[in-house]
């Protein structure tokens, strides 16, 4: 008798009394544990979607626009066939949101594609309209523009070939200059600069993707453009805020005079300009920096005191309090006063992914839903990674979503304990409500440092050892003091009676610095860590997340992934030799430990940012006094490792160079007879591949390059045809991915006097003669 001609009929039938296919026991287990988990699902959605846009920026080559988009169908067809099992399901979603990341990184790349300049232009005149205009706290200020031209008559760059825009630092200000003006200055352009080394942080991608196609400085100040042409039309909106943001902070800091006002301008517009180095130094060490960077925080507590004020008012009249739902209307009134503080703050990713997350609270509130509040952190990160995917390495994204998560995790736990010993609910009384209050900040500050402690070490090579006791003094008095008052400023400022609240803001501003002046001065305060492997990095990441994304005591697997990448941290193989991008700035471990230099005085910043890599905690200038180099007329040597490093500057001593060197720095093009050095970099090698690192092996060299990690990608001049080595050939396939994942990683921050201004050119660095900038990291 035949199955198929019973019940349903045909397959269908057959189907219905076949029992369900099983795995072998192994999956079959990990099917019933992730069924048990199916409401953690969409946590891990964010997390597969950067996995793909990773993998974008990972790619040595750019990919073709077909090349990326023809995954997602592919893997969309693999989802409906394979939605039966438990697990193929999963492994069908998570091919897919490989595919999706991929693709919308890929997208927003040719979205954003812009020209960028090919060569420095020096006294050129550049015309344009002003995007964003940024104050410093010596002289000067830096405007972003929208360009129009660059160069003049015959010489004017061609329309394709036109950045959209410019950034340029003038050494003299332009008094009353406002988003929206035509203005003209007279600058010296280049390219944005490439990493300080093989692995740092590539200001030149960043630049892509905000549309800047140049960086510069100019001596004197822009002048308004008295033929300016019509303006371009996108300006309207983003001009039109940065105009009142830019009045905001004149408000201010008007009202506020000093340092202690431009804390304030910081807190309220997020612009730092007003800060002064050792003001944002003391602050970084004591662990209090993200109190001046506009995340989270603020956004919490600006969007809390709407939302309690507004609801205030109206349950004070009770004609409104007892016939509407005024709840409803204060989380509108919040909702909307945090987009205008989220539009005048500078819409930072870490400000974007809590506005998103206060929105989706007061959306459950306005449909009388629960609010899930990790849900609402894997919403707000999966927003930001589908409009901007480049957030993924913004240092800023990376610890606001580690911190918010691991504190969600962490009060989720502790409230589901108390509910199961039945003390979820009980009344603490004044004082040990107290006690909670002040242990709950104790807690998150642990909770937030430990969370964000992988992603410092490798983004900004420190460790502050006392953030949690800076926080406990200082927090309060920002959240329940400075903040508030910076809300009731805004409130009054179209009155003109923003001063009083501005001055009494400034005693907590004023006590807020006072403490991180004192912790940042403690013994021990800051201790430099060298760069980790991003082995080592990434095997933390998935830890942390494994234990904080999951509910089930599978969740203890992501504990060993934690200690290995604990483990990996030391093993990173360090260089042995960094030799600068015009050559003239040559590191080596003569000493066997620690790098010393010969380095001209332009390039004291490059040479900070390896000894930061480093963990070196020594200034730039003393540690480049040459302390290990021999040297005379004709060019310098040293010995690493027992091999000679020779820096020639002269042409008679190149035939016992070459003789006598396993690594040879030249300033000459390389001799066709020079064939005995290891490692021979002249100019040639550092026009193609840019900063060298050169670790020494008793087999050979390894070399790598910037040009060379970087590979073939929008942002990048293309890698060098080949590397200059003999012995070890080439990094193992592993390594060189590692090295890519590195760079795409973006380790080391946009280091804290940086702002992009140096040039770089074949001929070598021009620069503006002053570091004073804006740190771009979180």
């Amino acid at each position: 008798m035949s199955l198929a001609g019973e019940g349903s009929g045909g397959e269908a039938g057959f189907a219905e009394l076949a029992p369900p296919r099983r795995w072998i026991w192994p999956l079959s287990g990990i099917a019933d544990w992730l069924e048990a988990e199916r409401a953690c699902w969409f946590n891990w959605v964010p997390v597969v979607l950067g996995i793909g846009v990773a993998i974008y920026f990972w790619l040595p080559v750019e990919p073709g626009l077909t090349a990326a988009l023809l995954p997602v169908p592919a893997a969309v067809v693999l989802k409906i066939l394979w939605r039966r099992e438990t697990l193929t399901y999963v492994l069908a979603s998570v091919l897919m949101l490989l595919a999706a990341g991929l693709a919308i990184a890929k997208l927003r790349t040719e979205w954003v594609r812009a020209p960028v300049l090919e060569r420095q232009w020096t006294g050129v005149l550049v015309r344009g309209f002003v995007d964003l205009v940024e104050p410093k706290p010596t002289k000067g200020q830096r405007i972003t523009l929208r360009v129009t031209s660059i160069g003049t008559g015959s010489g004017a760059l061609p329309a394709d070939k036109l950045p959209r825009r410019v950034r340029v630092r003038t050494m003299a200000t332009l008094d009353g200059l406002r988003p929206g003006d035509a203005v003209r200055v007279m600058a010296t352009l280049g390219p944005p600069a490439e990493p300080s080394l093989p692995g740092g942080f590539d200001f030149g991608r960043q630049a892509w993707y905000l549309g800047i196609g140049g960086v510069g400085y100019s001596m004197q100040s822009a002048e308004i453009d008295p033929q300016p042409g019509p303006a371009p039309w996108q300006m309207w909106f983003t001009s039109a805020v940065e105009k009142v943001r830019l009045s905001i902070g004149r408000a201010v800091v008007a009202g506020l005079p000093g340092e202690t006002g431009g804390i304030a301008n910081a807190l309220i517009t997020g612009e730092r300009g007003g800060i002064s180095a050792a003001t944002d130094t003391a602050y970084r060490d004591s662990g209090l920096y993200h109190i001046l960077s506009i995340s989270g925080l603020h956004m919490v507590v600006m969007a809390g005191a709407f939302f309690f004020s507004v609801r205030l008012v109206f349950a004070a009249i009770p004609s409104i309090a007892l016939r509407y739902p005024i709840k409803k209307w204060a989380a509108v009134a919040a909702a909307l006063g945090a987009l205008g503080y989220l539009l005048i703050s500078g819409s930072s990713f870490a400000t974007v992914r809590s506005y998103v997350q206060i929105s989706i609270l007061f959306l459950a509130m306005l449909v009388e839903r629960p609010a899930l509040a990790l849900r609402n952190v894997a919403l707000a990160a999966l927003g930001l990674l589908a409009v901007w995917p480049e957030s993924l390495f913004d240092a800023g994204f990376q610890m606001s979503f580690a911190a918010v998560v691991a504190l969600i995790s962490g009060y989720e736990a502790i409230r589901a304990r108390e509910e199961r010993q039945g003390r979820a609910d009980v009344d603490r009384g004044p004082v040990m409500t107290f006690v909670v209050f002040v242990g709950g900040i104790l807690l998150s500050t642990l909770i937030a440092t430990v969370a964000v402690a992988p992603i410092a070490a490798f983004q900004f090579h420190t460790s502050q050892q006392y953030g949690a006791l800076a926080n406990l003094v200082a927090l309060p008095i920002c959240d329940l003091f400075v903040m508030p008052l910076a809300l009731a400023t805004l409130v009054v400022m179209p009155f003109g009676l923003e001063a009083v609240p501005l001055r009494l803001a400034g005693f907590g501003i004023d006590a807020m610095t006072w403490v991180a002046y004192s912790v940042a001065k403690l013994p021990g305060a800051v201790f430099a860590v060298p760069a980790i492997p991003v082995s080592s990095f990434l095997a933390m990441l998935a830890g942390g997340l494994w234990m904080l994304l999951w509910k089930t005591r599978w969740r203890l697997l992501g504990v060993p992934l934690i200690v290995a990448g604990l483990a990996m941290a030391p093993m990173l193989e360090r260089p042995d030799i960094l030799v600068g991008r015009d050559g003239k700035l040559v590191a080596a471990r003569a000493d066997g430990r620690r790098f010393s230099a010969l380095a001209a005085p332009r390039s004291m910043f490059e040479y900070a940012r390896w000894l930061e890599a480093d963990g070196d905690s020594r200034q730039a200038k003393s540690a480049a006094a040459g302390a290990g180099f021999a040297c005379d007329a004709a060019g310098c040597t040293a010995l690493v490792k027992g091999r000679r490093i020779s820096v020639t500057r002269h042409a008679w001593a190149l035939a016992e160079d070459c003789a006598r060197a396993s690594v040879l720095v030249l300033d000459m093009p390389r001799p066709a007879g020079c064939t005995k050095p290891l490692v021979v970099i002249d100019p040639a090698a550092l026009r193609r591949g840019g900063v060298h690192s050169v670790v020494l092996r008793k087999d050979g060299a390894m070399v790598e390059t910037v040009a060379a990690l970087r590979g073939d990608r929008p942002w990048s001049r293309p890698p060098p045809a080949a590397v200059v080595e003999r012995g070890t050939n080439r990094a193992p396939r592993l390594t060189q991915f590692a090295l890519q994942a590195a760079l795409a990683m973006g380790r080391g921050r946009a280091p804290p006097e940086y702002e992009g201004d140096d040039i770089e050119s074949g001929d070598g660095e021009i620069s503006s003669g002053e570091e004073n900038g804006q740190d771009d990291g979180p």
